[in-house]
């Protein structure tokens, strides 16, 4: 669970100009790494390693080939109000998640 933490702000940073957008470059795909990452360590079917290891596996390959395209011009880092709500969003949203999202879209309780 410790490692999904990160996922949610990563998420938001995405859409949401700033210093972390900035410094992580590809948020989104980090995101989906650890997301990938930490579910193939929770759960070991071989439905999980093929699902979770398929969008870990494009993830990377993703990151590979964004270093390899021209890059455009940089990005002007926005306010720091951004990353605020980026980090504040997202740890509301990963404790909705954790706590009763999951269990109600998925199916799964994440922490029985």
């Amino acid at each position: 669970m410790l490692l999904m933490l990160p996922v949610f702000p990563l998420l938001l940073a995405a859409y949401l100009p700033g210093r972390i957008k900035a410094a992580v470059k590809h948020p989104m795909l980090t995101a989906t790494k650890a997301w990938a990452l930490s579910h193939l360590l929770a759960n070991g079917m071989l439905a999980d390693v093929l699902l979770f290891g398929g969008f870990l596996a494009w993830a990377v390959l993703d990151r590979i080939s964004a270093g390899k395209r021209p890059q455009p011009a940089p990005t002007v880092v926005g306010p720091i109000r951004n990353d605020v709500i980026a980090v504040v969003g997202g740890l509301l949203l990963y404790v909705v998640f954790a706590f009763w999202a999951h269990t109600r879209l998925i199916g799964v309780a994440v922490m029985p």
